[in-house]
């Protein structure tokens, strides 16, 4: 079934559980992730970026049926939103929520972005995810492990004056790839996590090590964004069968497989199975 992505991190952060929310990118990734969510009765959200489909519209119509006719509670979340055009698209798309994703700017500018897509998403039905901090690149990590990480105390303002619904912090991790060990500080999470009420999101989830994320699914984070490792597990998967290709199409399905095992690798470390 289809739910806002309130719905699904509210009763994560009740339950100290984490919820993954795989980076999908057409009908075979999101496919998979649906199909390891009704296996392991657990709830999932779908990431979906702009960038990686040239009709996005069509897309999130295709993943949202799916959604619908899942047995299990799917969120489709638009990750990264960077512009108003993206988040406007997305929420007439379907999308039930959206990363509205101003980390870049200046903390006033950020505010105010936000606050006003959160009014026009809220107006619909449709949740918001923001990013206070800013999690950088992992070919960066070095320089941009420091820079980016959250104030507690300006989380809490955030908060208040955007409504968000769900706030994505910087504590250490990176997107892509590590250069360099990942280093979180569970303390500067502590102090977020006091300070706020809404769901905590981590962006950067891949690499960042099982210890890492499960001790942070127990800390106070609700949503885990993976994408990396998923690909890479399915491109692994492929090349170590293919061997036994005989048609072009056996590609996807085996890209698929390693998806989906290591899709279920998060979904039990992070405690969500049998909370569907």
């Amino acid at each position: 079934m289809l739910v806002n992505m309130t719905d699904i991190l509210r009763k994560s952060r009740e339950g100290k559980y984490g919820v993954v929310a795989p980076n999908i990118c057409n009908e075979d990734s999101a496919r998979a992730a649906i199909e390891v969510a009704e296996e392991k009765r657990a709830p999932v959200i779908l990431d979906l970026i702009f960038n990686v489909s040239p009709d996005i519209p069509l897309l999130a119509s295709l993943v949202r049926k799916m959604a619908e006719k899942a047995t299990v509670p799917v969120a489709l979340n638009l990750d990264h939103g960077a512009t108003f055009e993206h988040a406007i698209i997305a929420i007439r798309s379907g999308f039930s929520s959206i990363m509205v994703d101003r980390s870049s700017l200046p903390y006033e500018e950020n505010v105010a972005e936000v606050a006003q897509l959160v009014k026009i998403a809220h107006a619909v039905g449709v949740s918001v995810e923001a990013e206070l901090g800013h999690v950088g690149s992992g070919e960066n990590y070095d320089v941009d492990r420091n820079a980016g990480l959250t104030d507690p105390a300006q989380a809490r303002d955030y908060v208040e004056r955007t409504g968000v619904d769900a706030l994505a912090v910087a504590i250490g991790t990176a997107h892509g790839k590590y250069v360099g060990t990942p280093h979180l500080d569970f303390d500067l999470l502590d102090a977020i996590y006091r300070e706020v009420e809404v769901p905590l999101v981590l962006h950067g989830g891949s690499g960042s090590g099982d210890e890492n994320l499960a001790r942070a699914t127990r800390s106070g984070i609700t949503k885990v964004n993976i994408g990396t490792d998923l690909f890479q597990a399915g491109i692994d998967n492929l090349l170590a069968h293919h061997g036994e290709l005989k048609r072009a199409h056996l590609g996807y399905a085996l890209m698929a497989e390693g998806y989906k095992a290591k899709l279920a690798h998060y979904m039990e470390l992070f405690g969500q199975c049998g909370k569907a």
